[in-house]
C-alpha cells in the first residue's frame, strides 16, 4: 500500500514537471521591445543583473518561464523579495525597493510586448 502510494506521488510530480517548461524553449515569443522609458530601461539592467541566469530571456532555465506568468506586481515583488523554492530572496540590501520598482515595469513592458 505504501509503495502504492509513493509510486503514484511520483508519477503526480513527474507529470507536474513536464508542464512547468515551455514548448517554445530557446524561441523568442516576441520582438524585441523597444524602451524608451528610463524606468523601465533601469528595470532592464536589474533584471539581466538578478534574473536573467536563471531565467534567461524570460524563459525557462534554472527556474521556471516567467514570460507567460501574468502576475501582479505585487505578488512579483513578494516572490522577489521572500524567495521561493529554489530561488533566493533578494532583501531590500541586495535590490533597493525603487529598482524593484522598475525591474516590474520592464517585465510588464515585456507581457505587452508578449500579447501584442
Amino acid at each position: 500500500m505504501k509503495r502504492c502510494f509513493l509510486l503514484s506521488v511520483g508519477f503526480f510530480l513527474l507529470l507536474m514537471l513536464s508542464y512547468c517548461g515551455t514548448a517554445r524553449r530557446g524561441v523568442p515569443m516576441f520582438d524585441p521591445v523597444d524602451i524608451e522609458n528610463q524606468a523601465v530601461a533601469q528595470g532592464e539592467k536589474v533584471y539581466m543583473s538578478y534574473c536573467q541566469k536563471c531565467h534567461p530571456g524570460g524563459e525557462a532555465g534554472l527556474g521556471p518561464a516567467i514570460n507567460n506568468k501574468p502576475l501582479p506586481g505585487a505578488m512579483i515583488k513578494f516572490q522577489v523579495r521572500n524567495g521561493l523554492g529554489m530561488m533566493p530572496a533578494f532583501k531590500e540590501e541586495v535590490i533597493p525597493d525603487e529598482e524593484l520598482d522598475n525591474m516590474v515595469a520592464y517585465l510588464k513592458t515585456l507581457r505587452k510586448a508578449k500579447e501584442e
